[in-house]
């Protein structure tokens, strides 16, 4: 590509209208100006206490004094009332347990060896340590000499927090609590301001003093809860606020969930200390900042700016901890806020499996769970979404369950008893992010199919992914690492070979850029016919103009998937839920799924070739494992799919030629 279409599609990509923030943001980096603004003294004790003006010892009462500003803490026999004391000591007390005999939780799903308390700039899956009194401006990136940063930024969001709160107010043991204020302390110390990594992003910052205002107020009643750490805690909070506002910025111009993010931060200090003669801007900044980003980020369907089931996630739960405590204090956010909420969690209830409460797999997933107040598996979405719904709406969108206990922390116990059950169509699409779903008796598939207005993360248009009673039957691959030293590894995840769609000459969608951009866009619509089928049309301006048209027709609970590409050497690929996929003839495959006999066929074509491969899928950031693929390449233009339960694919065979 030559360097002015390079150019072009590099602003395209960061936003035409955003380019003169990215060069602002430059400049202030080339210059000397965020340095300046940045130089730890301005983040140091005696700036702080010029700033607070409250003695440590008078910290107790201020923060007694707090608490009405903040989340109702739910009590012992609240907590009991929605999760079962199994389920609590297997996801609360055994990462707690876990965490303070050394290994760490990451991501939601795996520990690191960390010790006690932690080493918070240890990478534990390389076995090396980031730099501590380095401005992180010189280090906060990933690569070489280092690696991912995000296994150094995922401790220091301090999420243990989360559970060590939950750990004290089920049971009032007094270690839990000391636990949590033994981390604080430990952080602290290991993170001089502006001298770490840990300080290098602004949302990072933002979730950290999330969880440690949501563990000092779970813990404010035990012993522990000294006059030094509160005071301490608050330091942190008015060094988080004035980080974040120097660099705002740089979170803006991403027009992504860091925007959202970093405003929720100067929102949530300037809501709850008024000690601090910045708070009345910063919560006005905060403001201002969330409602811009929601109108820019959410579209008018509920879809996200980007196109990510996890990163959509993030966003409802950053939203919900604004809205609420805007609430508590009197300081309701402009009703924008609330009117494109509801849009984004009205679009989530419509891609969360009803039997698992788990989504497609599908766009970047970076691990974030940015509010763990439940024990429930990170892939299970209820949580957030029975939250959202009552945030939203004033009522409950499941039934009783685990997932209630997010809502009791945001909303207290009692908060819209009444359940108005999620409405499921045969057919719905958003049509401003390009999302599409058919709906049987017992399964469902979604589909994407649109002309990309925000940039793309992934290779992916027309991916399918098919849901029965629970079960991922056609899957996404997930992401697994943002940075890898293997570099085709690293690619793979966001390939158009990691998705389940048709692929021209073997090669990507789109042509990839650097870092997390990708240039020369597909341009797709789609739409329904009925209820029950779908056409989808893509044009590939990255593979010579190629064009794709993909038809799924839905009979019962299977699917007929027709495929027409139309240039280069065509193939299809079908990622298959991980089990025992047995060959059965003429290009059929059948395996359990949900306890059921099913199927997936290729229908007879000249000069078309089957085979049944592994690659690898990321369900959680940092783990892969292995995934059965099915390969379909052949001479034809066309490749069609046949893929249900084992009797209606049959029927299907009989009553036509597919």
């Amino acid at each position: 590509m030559n360097p002015l279409a390079r150019a072009y599609w590099t602003a395209k990509g960061v936003g035409f209208d955003n380019v003169p923030r990215r060069l602002l943001q430059a400049w202030r980096a080339r210059s000397g100006w965020l340095r300046k603004r940045l130089d730890p003294q301005h983040y140091s004790d005696p700036a702080y206490r010029r700033a607070c003006g409250i003695a440590p010892d008078a910290q107790p009462d201020l923060w007694r004094e707090r608490v009405g500003k903040f989340f109702v803490v739910p009590s012992a026999e609240q907590l009991k009332s929605v999760t079962d004391e199994t389920l609590w000591d297997e996801h609360v007390l055994k990462t707690c347990r876990r965490a303070l005999a050394g290994e760490y939780p990451f991501f939601s799903r795996w520990t690191g060896r960390l010790g006690w308390p932690p080493n918070f700039n240890r990478d534990p899956v390389h076995d090396i340590d980031w730099p501590v009194g380095e401005h992180w401006l010189g280090t906060a990136r990933s690569g070489p000499p280092r690696h991912d940063i995000k296994l150094v930024w995922e401790p220091s969001r301090l999420t243990l927090a989360y559970h060590l709160a939950r750990a004290y107010r089920h049971s009032g043991d007094g270690r839990w609590a000391q636990a949590l204020w033994e981390m604080f302390d430990a952080w602290v110390e290991q993170n001089p301001p502006q001298l770490t990594a840990a300080w290098g992003c602004g949302q990072e910052t933002a979730f950290r003093l999330m969880a440690m205002l949501t563990g000092a107020f779970a813990t404010l009643d035990s012993a522990h809860a000294t006059a030094e750490r509160l005071d301490a805690l608050g330091r942190f909070a008015w060094q988080a606020a004035l980080r974040i506002e120097v660099n705002l910025n740089y979170a803006i111009s991403q027009e992504n969930n860091h925007g959202l993010s970093e405003a929720l931060g100067l929102w949530t200090v300037g809501l709850l200390f008024d000690e601090f003669a910045e708070s009345p801007r910063w919560r006005d900044r905060g403001a201002k900042v969330i409602a811009n980003e929601c109108k820019r980020q959410i579209y008018k369907d509920g879809s996200f700016v980007q196109h990510s089931l996890s990163y959509h996630r993030v966003m409802l739960d950053d939203l919900m901890w604004a809205i609420r405590l805007g609430q508590i204090n009197g300081h309701e956010l402009p009703a924008v806020v609330m009117e494109r909420f509801r849009l984004a969690a009205g679009w989530l209830s419509q891609l969360v499996d009803p039997v698992s409460g788990r989504v497609p797999n599908y766009g970047s997933n970076d691990g974030a769970n940015v509010l763990p107040l439940s024990c429930s598996d990170y892939l299970d979405y209820r949580p957030t979404l029975q939250a959202a719904h009552l945030v939203a709406h004033g009522t409950r969108c499941w039934a009783p369950g685990p997932w209630d206990e997010k809502a009791l922390w945001l909303c207290g116990e009692g908060a819209g008893d009444a359940t108005t059950p999620i409405a499921r169509k045969p057919s719905w699409s958003a049509p401003d992010g390009g999302y599409h779903v058919l709906r049987g008796g017992s399964s469902w598939v979604m589909t994407r199919c649109c002309a990309y207005t925000d940039r793309p993360h992934q290779s992916d248009m027309l991916h399918v992914d098919l849901w029965h009673r629970g079960e991922n039957v056609l899957r996404d691959a997930g992401s697994f690492m943002y940075y890898h030293e293997d570099p085709h590894l690293a690619h793979y995840f966001h390939s158009t070979a990691a998705h389940n769609t048709a692929v021209v000459d073997g090669r990507d969608h789109m042509t990839k850029g650097p870092r997390f951009l990708w240039f020369r866009w597909p341009r797709g619509h789609g739409g329904f016919g009925s209820d029950a089928r779908f056409t989808g049309r893509v044009v590939l301006p990255s593979v010579s103009g190629a064009r794709l048209e993909r038809t799924i027709e839905r009979h019962g609970d299977a699917y007929v998937i027709t495929d027409t590409i139309n240039g280069g050497d065509p193939a299809v690929r079908w990622r298959l839920l991980p089990t025992h996929w047995r060959a059965s003839g003429d290009q059929t495959w059948q395996a359990e799924v949900a306890g059921e006999p099913w199927a997936i066929r290729i229908a007879p074509a000249e000069g078309l070739a089957c085979e049944l491969t592994e690659g690898w899928e990321s369900l959680y950031y940092g783990e892969k494992t292995p995934c059965p693929v099915l390969h379909v390449t052949g001479a034809t233009g066309t490749i069609q799919t046949l893929v249900g339960p084992l009797d209606q694919i049959e029927g299907i065979r009989a009553g036509s030629n597919a």
